[in-house]
């Protein structure tokens, strides 16, 4: 233990950490990669190192920049930080998520980039109704060019930290041909509402830095050390914002897990974390291997899957606590059989009558692949009375009700936000058409002027008529009010939002459809008044909505929790399940027709899921499961024969999965070893690897015959149809396989098999 004395107050703040931790915290020169592993404390030595150059007097806390991806580890991080140094975490003004620190330098110089500081930060909601919007204007055809597609790419090129003059001739190209101009109208319009949307925060703080020499140098002045958590999943813009801050000083520490890059599908780069001493030259790098999670077996297998990837810098993790469960592999005949199994085997440890003392329903967890593995889990559940939660589903800020009273403040709050007002000017209904509201759009476009300016010209020119006069005079007459109470803020913000909500007829509009749904719903408005108490003023709390997309707290804590591997990460439960661990679904298919990145991601995500358990963690999978609308066989996961034979135990009962050549299980307990699989160098149960070789057998004797037809049907030019993919145009035949140059996803190569002549399919 390293006591620093600061006045009278002896702080301990480095107690407990391992060598590894400690170097890593006191190591504040230059830049440094800090690799930690799953459950190697990697919280607690970055927090541990910003108390260190606080309590060392090496930098002010406002010359600190700590960026991480989400609010509830930024919160972690400040708490932490505070019982440490004991310091008030409000004198750490730079420390919060990439967006939210982003937005606040935006903000201050938001007229350099055609904005003003009371920018709107549109969501996803909003960003793909404005889109629309320019797709129906172009008259191009949104059921074969969606607006989701088009949002799709501009948020892979701001992820790439390119606008639209920095687009690539081959980029310019895509979406028909008509991608280059669509983008530069989006960010003309956004700069027209004074709006950005999520990936502007970071790129146009990058363009600002790059073209502002001395607003780059004020910055690097100000942050003398930066802190990264999470590098693995930083994109190319927050690699380049975090590049040019730390080119002076070079203090800049990176924390995280190439094995837990998961998130290349939103634009991570993986590349950011295995290439930091190239991009940081003299880094230096410490890796945290020591867990403090999860048993020995449940390491050694982890470790052992993640490591049949290429793509890592490498580390193997160990714990000083030996011994106990091994992890469980279980073979099933269906998705049915699977789901009976895991909620028996729920039950049992629930009761103590597994190999764990008895446990609450709350230390399991239940970690699908893909969302619709769920229905038969969840099925079983309600069967037999497992409580339990579904952690991911639609969010407070996302329910339709709290959308539609956000829309009025935030009109209230900004004039100019045409998209709230097109949300809420005829909810509750008003009589304002969609023919009215063109005419009211058309006539904002040629006057370049706000729609409720032209509303308010169009009511005191009598342009309204019937019903949609009067009713419009007061909704402007209401939302003049509203702006004037909020510019004011001369009452708490929960009674101004609690008039603003009552006086916009939301509240009557629910109560007169009488249905227990709308009951909850106007119970979610009033948990929405409630939530602005903790705000001074509308624009704190409207930000705070944009940036922060918080679940709501489920009182009820005895629940299996049942999610995807995705939506895990960060999170750890005593007991563990993961089902679904066949070929096609984990890894998925689409990353297997991809290449080996694609693997290596689901792989990372296998290891993400394995690192999960404390003391107990399951594997299942089934030989027939409906997938992609085709039913039979399936073959085991690669990640199944990965794992290594002394660190697991087949919990099959007797029959097809461990039988072999009439063999019956090795224990009393019905458990028995899994026998080798010498085709593919691993391990499965021995009816799975029958089960395979009949596979092989049938695939072996079809392919000529097969391959034959296939080249006989599908020709070059011919136009295509794939469920995933969509509508394609042949450009290569070989095997069983065609090259296709998809309209919306560019070229892959996909098994004849998995397409459909497009002829006819259109309508």
């Amino acid at each position: 233990m390293i006591e620093v004395n600061q006045g009278d107050t002896v702080l301990t703040y480095k107690e407990g950490l391992n060598p590894r931790q400690l170097e890593a915290v006191e190591s504040l020169d230059g830049p440094l990669l800090v690799l930690a592993g799953a459950g190697s404390g990697k919280t607690k030595t970055l927090t541990t190192r910003i108390a260190h150059i606080l309590c060392t007097n090496r930098a002010w806390p406002s010359e600190i920049l700590a960026v991480t991806f989400t609010n509830r580890a930024a919160r972690e991080m400040r708490q932490r930080v505070e019982e440490m140094a004991h310091l008030k975490t409000e004198t750490l003004p730079w420390l919060g998520t990439f967006h939210s620190i982003c937005a606040r330098i935006l903000r201050r110089h938001a007229e350099l980039v055609g904005l003003t500081s009371r920018f709107t930060i549109l969501d996803t909601d909003d960003q793909l109704r404005l889109l629309k919007q320019i797709i129906k204007a172009e008259r191009i055809d949104e059921k074969r060019w969606p607006a989701r597609h088009l949002g799709g790419l501009i948020d892979m090129w701001k992820n790439r930290c390119l606008l639209p003059d920095q687009l690539p001739e081959n980029e310019r190209e895509k979406f028909g041909g008509r991608a280059f101009g669509l983008y530069e109208q989006y960010q003309a319009r956004l700069e027209s509402l004074n709006a950005t949307d999520f990936g502007d925060l970071i790129v146009l703080v990058v363009k600002l830095l790059r073209e502002n020499a001395d607003l780059l140098e004020l910055y690097r002045r100000r942050f003398k050390f930066i802190l990264v958590d999470e590098y693995q999943d930083t994109n190319t813009a927050q690699y380049l914002w975090l590049q040019l801050l730390a080119q002076s000083h070079r203090n800049i520490c990176c924390v995280g897990d190439d094995d837990q890059s998961i998130y290349g599908w939103r634009g991570a780069e993986i590349e950011n974390i295995l290439r930091f001493e190239a991009h940081f030259q003299g880094a230096k790098v410490v890796r945290l291997e020591q867990n403090y999670r999860s048993t020995e077996h449940i390491l050694a297998a982890a470790s052992e899957v993640i490591s049949h990837n290429h793509g890592r810098l490498g580390k193997v993790l160990w714990t000083q606590e030996k011994g106990g469960e091994k992890v469980r592999v279980m073979g099933c005949m269906n998705p049915e059989s699977e789901a009976r199994w895991i909620t028996g085997e729920i039950e049992k440890l629930s009761e103590g009558r597994g190999p764990l003392p008895a446990h609450p329903f709350s230390d399991m967890a239940v970690l699908v692949r893909a969302a619709f593995q769920m229905r038969h889990i969840e099925e079983r559940f309600l069967k037999i009375g497992v409580p339990y939660r579904v952690i991911g589903g639609p969010r407070f800020y996302e329910r339709r009700e709290i959308r539609d009273a956000l829309a009025y403040f935030r009109l209230a709050h900004s004039a100019n936000d045409d998209l709230a007002f097109e949300r809420v000017v005829n909810t509750p209904k008003r009589g304002v058409g969609a023919k009215t509201l063109l005419t009211i759009q058309n006539k904002a476009r040629e006057s370049k002027c706000s729609m409720l300016a032209v509303s308010r010209h169009m009511s005191h020119e009598n342009e309204f008529k019937g019903r949609a006069a009067v009713a419009m005079a007061e909704f402007i007459n209401s939302v003049d009010t509203w702006s004037k109470m909020i510019a004011e803020n001369k009452k708490p913000l929960e009674d101004i939002g609690g008039q603003v909500i009552d006086e916009t007829g939301l509240p009557e509009m629910l109560k007169r459809e009488k249905t227990p749904e709308a009951e909850g719903r106007l119970e979610n408005l009033k948990e929405l008044v409630k939530s602005l108490k903790e705000f001074s003023n509308m624009a704190g709390f409207l930000e705070h909505v944009s940036l922060v997309y918080e679940n709501l707290e489920d009182i009820e804590t005895s629940k299996v929790s049942l999610m995807t591997l995705h939506a895990v990460k960060g999170l750890e439960f005593p007991i563990t399940f993961l089902p679904g661990w066949e070929e096609d679904i984990f890894p998925l298919r689409r990353a297997i027709e991809e290449n080996r990145q694609g693997v290596e991601e689901e792989r990372r995500l296998a290891y993400v899921g394995l690192t999960r358990a404390r003391k107990l963690c399951h594997i299942s999978f089934c030989a027939t499961r409906f997938l992609y609308g085709e039913g039979g066989a399936n073959h085991v996961s690669r990640f199944v024969d990965e794992l290594p034979p002394d660190n697991i135990e087949i919990v099959s009962p007797s029959g097809i999965f461990n039988s072999y050549q009439g063999q019956q299980s090795s224990t009393a307990t019905g458990r028995s070893q899994l026998p080798t699989n010498e085709n593919s160098g691993g391990y499965m149960s021995p009816g799975f690897q029958r089960l395979s070789q009949a596979s092989k057998r049938l695939s072996h004797s079809r392919p000529s015959a097969r391959q034959k037809k296939f080249e006989e049907i599908y020709e070059v030019g011919e136009r295509v149809f794939n469920i995933k993919f969509g509508y394609g145009e042949v450009i290569e035949v070989s095997d069983n396989k065609l090259l296709i140059e998809f309209e919306q996803t560019g070229s892959k190569r996909v098994i004849a098999s998995h397409v459909q002549k497009a002829n006819g399919t259109e309508g």
